[in-house]
């Protein structure tokens, strides 16, 4: 299955496909905003199957090397589906996760259906503020 390219509440996405190399290093968050950015997307949706045990396991610094690289490069990400087991085994996932949740940069997300809710928050946020009727 390809990437998928789609448009969310005025949000051009980039959701990579479940199928495929694991990211493991912050190299291959640059291949993966490389494609997305030639689709003319800036947020990018990666599937939790393309992420290893690695990448929840905060030790091995892998999440925090991808998720700074995306913040570098100024592309929003979104790790898309159910993490709980890492989470209830990581104490410190469940901060990174929550701390990462309550900013705009990266999210994780169980399914397309919160991503949607989150960016039409977003959305209404943004255009609260830039009316000044409003």
């Amino acid at each position: 299955m390809a990437a998928r390219l789609y448009e969310l509440h005025g949000v051009r996405i980039f959701e990579c496909s479940p199928e495929g190399p694991q990211l493991v290093k912050d190299r291959d968050a640059v291949e993966i905003m490389s494609e997305a950015r030639g689709h003319g997307a800036d947020f990018i949706v990666i599937p939790t199957e393309r992420l290893g045990d690695s990448f929840f396991s905060l030790k091995t610094r892998v999440a925090g090397e991808v998720v700074q690289k995306f913040a570098n490069y100024h592309v929003r990400l979104t790790i898309l589906g159910d993490i709980s087991r890492h989470i209830a085994a990581s104490d410190s996932l469940r901060g990174f996760v929550s701390e990462s949740n309550r900013g705009n940069q990266c999210w994780f997300v169980l399914n397309r259906e919160e991503l949607g809710h989150r960016l039409e928050r977003e959305k209404s946020r943004c255009g609260d503020s830039r009316d000044p009727a409003k």
